[in-house]
């Protein structure tokens, strides 16, 4: 017949493995750690985590700018894509030509989404995208020559 297991006088081991008394109260096992100790480690953490050269702001900071301009890229493409179609469509709609203008403009909807797309990751400055450290050159302009 199973037994209720009580807890008696804060020493306390489960019945199934046979013993009744412990040596120490759980919190009697060895003393907290001082805060000397916590500040030292911590300073030591700390201290190994420069020395590799970034910091987690940093690093966080970097994934975001990449996922950040992977959307930027996959929207633009999409989007692209997506206004040459209805684009096709409507005109297919009006001159009664279908499909034939919706392809068409499907093959010039997808040219200018790949063309978004080399232009935000080349920078050239005609769209809004990455740029080097270091390039001041706002547009690619020849005309101010």
């Amino acid at each position: 017949m199973p037994q209720l297991d009580l807890a008696r006088s804060g020493l306390y081991l489960a019945p199934a493995f046979g013993v009744k008394r412990s040596k120490h109260r759980m919190s009697e096992e060895r003393p907290p750690p001082s805060l000397e100790e916590l500040d030292a480690k911590l300073k030591a953490a700390r201290g190994q985590h420069k020395a590799a050269g970034t910091t987690s702001a940093e690093s966080k900071a970097e994934a975001g700018s990449g996922l950040g301009m992977a959307l930027k890229v996959g929207v633009e493409f999409v989007s692209a894509v997506g206004v040459g179609v209805l684009i096709g469509l409507l005109l297919d709609y009006w001159l009664e030509t279908r499909p034939w203008l919706m392809v068409g403009f499907f093959i010039l909807g997808s040219a200018a989404g790949f063309l978004n797309i080399f232009r935000t990751i080349s920078g050239y400055g005609y769209a809004a995208g990455y740029r080097a450290e270091g390039d001041d050159n706002k547009t690619d302009d020849k005309r101010s020559e």
